[in-house]
């Protein structure tokens, strides 16, 4: 199956990213031991703690009954807390951050290294595939880092590159919901706007860097180098949180759609009959032209449920829901190209019911294989 997704913005934001990370690492090592024990970080740890506090109670607060939304409002609080807690050591006892050349974690700090690692995987576990995330799958994941803590008291080993690597293993579980994630998607919508896996990406993205900057600060033993860790996490919880309040949750969409829809347990009529009434619908009334137009919307003229609806886009036109909309959008296109040769691509791509022309244009290249503006060059010199 072949996706049609924007990589190009999630691309030039992870190069983005990483430049500032690599030339905060190497601006780091201009900061003076003292100064950024006893006043950088102080105060990075300070605005990480208000940024959490703040940002959980508003994600709560807007979160319309979300269970995605509470996670990340959870998620935050626990780092609130954390950091709080940083705060309040440090003000009883000031302490360095973290010297490696001096000072060894102990076991008690690797686990909540690790805990905290942990509860920034819930948001995208919970987008990804809601509903897993149970105490009891929650508890199952974090059962081999409490393992071995209490292997430690009997066989002391080094933990720091376990610490290290769990977290990554996580990801990497995770990342196996990505592309059934995609799928259904594509299986139900015919727009990705504000739904596309790829803010997860960028979400993991953040995520990887801000584990890369703690492991290049154990190997090279300079604490100085949580300063961007610490102004990394911050971005990470602000830009997160802007994007969780306005992104749409697909899978409540659905549920509202199949609530609102009438349904029948399984199809009446054959599957040639119910494909003839299904394209004399979509020629005569266009609903592809609407952005919003969703697999749900079929229930008007076929009396099917979700599953067997998107089991007979597949049979019957070989594609999801996305490509089989997507192909009476450019074929609409095209007529108003050829009707309206002085016609914007801006224009087309709204009135055939694409969110933007960059959409359209790379939708346009996946279907005919050249570019609108090729295509109406060749059709229009053609006899």
């Amino acid at each position: 199956m072949k996706f049609v997704f924007h990589y190009k913005s999630s691309f030039r934001f992870c190069i983005i990213l990483s430049i500032l990370v690599g030339l905060s690492l190497w601006l780091s090592r201009y900061i003076p031991d003292d100064y950024f024990d006893n006043v950088v970080s102080p105060i990075l740890v300070v605005c990480t703690a208000t940024v959490c506090f703040v940002g959980a109670f508003i994600v709560y607060k807007h979160s319309d009954g979300l269970r995605v939304r509470k996670i990340w409002a959870f998620t935050m609080l626990i780092w609130g807390l954390a950091d709080g807690a940083y705060i309040l050591f440090w003000m009883i006892s000031p302490m360095t951050v973290m010297n490696m050349a001096a000072y060894q974690l102990s076991n008690h700090e690797l686990l909540i290294a690790v805990l905290l690692s942990w509860s920034l995987l819930l948001y995208p576990t919970e987008a990804l595939r809601p509903g897993w995330l149970t105490v009891k799958n929650a508890l199952w994941q974090l059962l081999p880092m409490v393992a071995l803590v209490a292997l430690n008291y009997v066989v002391p080993f080094n933990m720091a590159p376990i610490v290290t690597l769990y977290p990554l293993v996580l990801t990497a579980l995770l990342l196996n919901h990505v592309h059934a994630y995609r799928t259904w998607c594509e299986e139900n919508f015919s727009t990705m706007d504000d739904i596309d896996v790829q803010w997860i990406l960028k979400y993991q993205t953040m995520l990887a860097l801000a584990g890369i900057v703690f492991l290049y600060m154990c190997l090279t033993h300079g604490h100085t180098r949580g300063f961007t860790q610490l102004w990394l996490m911050s971005f990470t919880f602000i830009y997160s949180t802007e994007q969780i309040l306005f992104r749409r949750d697909p899978w409540e969409m659905i549920r509202k759609d199949e609530k609102a829809s009438k349904q029948v347990a399984e199809p009446t009529e054959s599957n040639a009959e119910y494909r003839q009434i299904l394209e004399q619908w979509m020629e005569k009334e266009k609903p592809y032209l609407d952005p919003e137009f969703r697999l749900m919307d079929l229930t008007k003229v076929l009396p099917m449920n979700r599953t067997y609806l998107s089991q007979f886009i597949h049979a019957e036109y070989g594609c999801t829901f996305y490509q089989f909309v997507n192909r009476y959008r450019i074929e609409e296109a095209k007529h108003l190209k050829l009707e309206n040769p002085d016609l914007k691509v801006a224009d087309v791509s709204a009135i055939c019911g694409f969110s933007s022309p960059t959409v359209f244009t790379r939708t346009f290249i996946s279907v005919t294989g050249t570019t609108p503006r090729d295509w109406s060059k060749t059709a229009t010199n053609t006899p």
